[in-house]
C-alpha cells in the first residue's frame, strides 16, 4: 500500500478516534493521536495480520504497551475489520466490552496491557518462544516515552540482547510529554538512543508525523542480525489537531463541543484533499 493511501487512512482513523472520545467521554487522547501513524503503518502495511490470521501461530504479534491509549488501538482494530464497529461505539457505556485498556478477551488483542513497564518484557517472552518453537513470526512493541522511568523496561531490555532477539522491534512514542509535563523535566531520556545501543541494540530514528519516513524505516528492518531493534519515533502529541498539538493537558481529556467540532473540521479538510489527491 502506498504511503499517501496510508496517509489517508490514518486521517480517517484520526476523525473516528475524535468521534469515539467524544461520545464516550473519556481517553488519552495526545498520545493516541502521536501514535496513530505509526499504528496505521503498522496494521496496513507491516504486521502479518488479518481477520482471518487471529489465531494463526505464525501471525506477527503486537503489543501496545502504553496501554492508555487504547483507543487508538480499537480504531485501527475497527479500519483493519477486526474489531466490529458495535463494539467501538459501546465504549464508556455500561456493558461494553471494550475497556480503558487493551484485554485479551477483545478481537485482535494479544495481552491485558496498560501497567506501564510491562509490555517489552511481555514482548522478550513472545519473541524467545518463537525462536525456540522455530516460527518465523516477529513481535513489535509501542512504548511511551514517558513509560521509559519504569526500570523493568531495562531488564527486558537486557534479556532481549542476551537472548538475540533479532526478531524483536521496539518502538518508542517519543512526544516529550507525560502525564505530570515534558520528559526531560519529569525524567530525562534524551540520551536514550546511547543508551539502548549500549545495550546492544540495533537503534533507529524516524519522523512519527511522516508517513513517507515511517514506511521507509519500518521496511529497513531486516530479520537477522543477532540484535534486536528499537524504533525512537518521534511525534507531536496530539497530532492533527491544532489546540492539542504539544499541549501537555491533552495526555487525558474530551473536547468540548466546539473543541470537538473544530477538530472533525479540521480532520476532514485533509481528509477532502487527500481523497481528491488519490482519485
Amino acid at each position: 500500500m502506498s504511503s499517501q493511501a496510508l496517509k489517508l487512512i490514518s486521517e480517517r482513523n484520526r476523525k473516528r478516534l475524535l468521534e469515539v472520545i467524544y461520545s464516550a467521554r473519556a481517553g488519552h487522547t495526545g498520545g493516541d493521536l502521536s501514535c496513530l501513524n505509526v499504528l496505521t503503518a503498522l496494521y496496513f502495511h507491516t504486521l502479518n495480520i488479518s481477520k482471518d490470521q487471529l489465531s494463526d501461530p505464525e501471525r506477527d504479534r503486537f503489543i501496545l504497551s502504553k496501554g492508555h491509549c487504547v483507543e487508538s488501538l480499537f480504531v485501527t482494530l475497527e479500519s483493519k475489520g477486526i474489531l466490529p464497529k458495535e463494539d467501538l461505539d459501546s465504549l464508556g457505556r455500561y456493558g461494553s466490552p471494550l475497556g480503558g485498556h487493551p484485554t485479551s478477551n477483545v478481537p485482535g488483542i494479544e495481552v491485558n496491557s496498560g501497567a506501564l513497564g510491562h509490555g517489552l518484557s511481555i514482548g522478550v517472552g513472545m519473541a524467545l518462544a518463537a525462536k525456540m518453537d522455530g516460527r518465523q513470526y516477529r513481535t513489535f512493541v509501542l512504548m511511551g516515552d514517558g513509560e521509559q522511568g519504569e526500570g523493568s523496561i531495562y531488564e527486558a531490555a537486557m534479556a532481549a540482547h542476551q537472548y538475540k532477539l533479532d526478531n524483536l522491534v521496539a518502538i518508542i512514542d517519543r512526544n516529550h510529554l507525560q502525564i505530570s509535563g515534558d520528559t526531560e523535566d519529569v525524567m530525562a531520556i534524551d540520551d536514550i538512543h546511547v543508551k539502548w545501543t549500549a545495550f546492544g541494540w540495533e537503534v533507529t530514528e524516524m519522523n512519527g508525523d511522516d508517513m513517507d519516513d515511517i514506511v521507509r524505516t519500518l521496511d529497513e528492518l531486516h530479520p537477522g542480525g543477532g540484535k534486536p531493534h528499537l524504533i525512537i519515533s518521534h511525534s507531536t502529541k496530539g497530532k492533527g489537531v491544532s489546540y492539542m498539538e504539544n499541549v501537555a493537558k491533552w495526555h487525558h481529556g474530551v473536547p468540548t463541543e466546539e473543541q470537538y467540532v473544530q477538530a472533525i473540521q479540521e480532520i476532514e479538510s485533509r481528509i477532502k484533499e487527500m481523497e481528491g489527491t488519490i482519485c
